[in-house]
């Protein structure tokens, strides 16, 4: 019992879910979240190794070591991958499972970067460009972010977020990754503290053998899992104003039997095929460019060119010009 409680410390991944909060909790242990962005102000970077100092079993000595350190070895930035034309979709989200592998997981209790999930997705990839110019630990959440960056460019992957809920010594932890499908099969990519809790091949050929595989991991950590939430596929389009979808699917795993999890994970790989046909919401630009029109347009924009008015045979042509004139005063009024 004691090397499982151990165990279970290092093992707690955390999601941030209420973003409201400055300070925290995951499974009764708190961390903080930078919202002051970068470079971290002075306030912030203090709070950090106070943090440290109550959490870490040295305390306040292993601060002042580390802090007060001249020749501290220098740390080598990873780089983000390349791929050459003849690299398999296997092989660049293995080199992108590296990458974020090499940026190694945030053990410090303060969270670098702030993910409002609420945010637009181009908010998003913003802070995602970020991690790669900072190249600092991250944790779940950051990590699904990335790994959504990284994969923008890749259209036949399709990426949608993943998330658990399980429950140990009384306690509940959250812990997310991006589930990945392509070629008609399931993977995930990740980042935790435990190897068995964020990359998974594109060996899955179903999402309920992707999620019964993350189940058994839980199952080696003497974890239960009680919940998983399953998002929508993401845009591939980085200037999307949509939001991303996280929960789409919320299913009480230790409440359904095997037959009904796999039936409500087959309806929702279904709706998640319906949502790439659905045409994505314009992005700010296109937005900006439309608005930046003039209202007395000339006969040949396509705007004037599709009207129902300028469909009419060349008779009508006196009809015509008196509703353009009417339609152009109107449509000055609202504007």
């Amino acid at each position: 019992m004691l090397l499982a409680t151990v165990g279970s410390l290092e093992e707690r991944d955390e999601e941030q879910e209420d973003e409201g909060d400055e300070e925290l909790r995951d499974g009764g242990v708190p961390f903080y979240v930078n919202r002051s962005g970068f470079p971290v102000d002075e306030e912030t970077w203090e709070r950090m190794w106070r943090h440290v100092a109550r959490i870490h079993p040295s305390g306040e000595a292993l601060a002042k070591e580390i802090r007060g350190a001249t020749d501290l070895p220098k740390i080598p930035i990873p780089s983000v991958p390349t791929y050459q034309p003849t690299t398999t979709i296997p092989q660049r989200l293995e080199a992108i499972q590296k990458y974020i592998r090499e940026l190694q997981y945030n053990h410090t209790g303060t969270q670098f970067f702030e993910i409002k999930k609420s945010r637009p997705l181009t908010a998003l990839m913003d802070i995602a460009k970020e991690m790669t110019r900072e190249a600092l630990p991250i944790k779940c959440l950051e990590a699904v972010i990335l790994g959504i960056y990284l994969t923008n460019n890749m259209p036949a992957v399709e990426r949608f977020p993943l998330s658990f809920k399980s429950q140990f010594s009384g306690n509940h932890f959250h812990h997310i990754v991006l589930g990945v499908h392509s070629g008609g099969r399931f993977g995930a990519l990740g980042m935790s503290r435990r190897e068995e809790l964020m990359f998974k091949p594109l060996e899955f050929r179903t999402l309920l053998d992707l999620v019964q595989e993350f189940e058994g991991a839980y199952r080696g950590y003497w974890h239960t899992l009680r919940k998983v939430k399953i998002g929508q596929y993401v845009s591939h389009d980085p200037h999307s104003v949509e939001q991303i979808e996280w929960k789409h699917s919320i299913l009480d795993v230790d409440k359904l039997t095997k037959e009904e999890l796999r039936k409500e994970l087959e309806r929702h790989t279904r709706d998640m095929r319906l949502k790439i046909g659905k045409p994505a919401p314009p992005s700010p630009t296109k937005d900006r460019r439309n608005s930046m029109g003039s209202p007395l347009r000339g006969p040949g924009s396509p705007i004037r060119r599709i009207s129902r008015v300028e469909r009419r045979p060349s008779g009508d042509k006196k009809v015509l010009e008196q509703k353009s004139s009417t339609d152009m005063n109107g449509y000055q009024i609202r504007v």
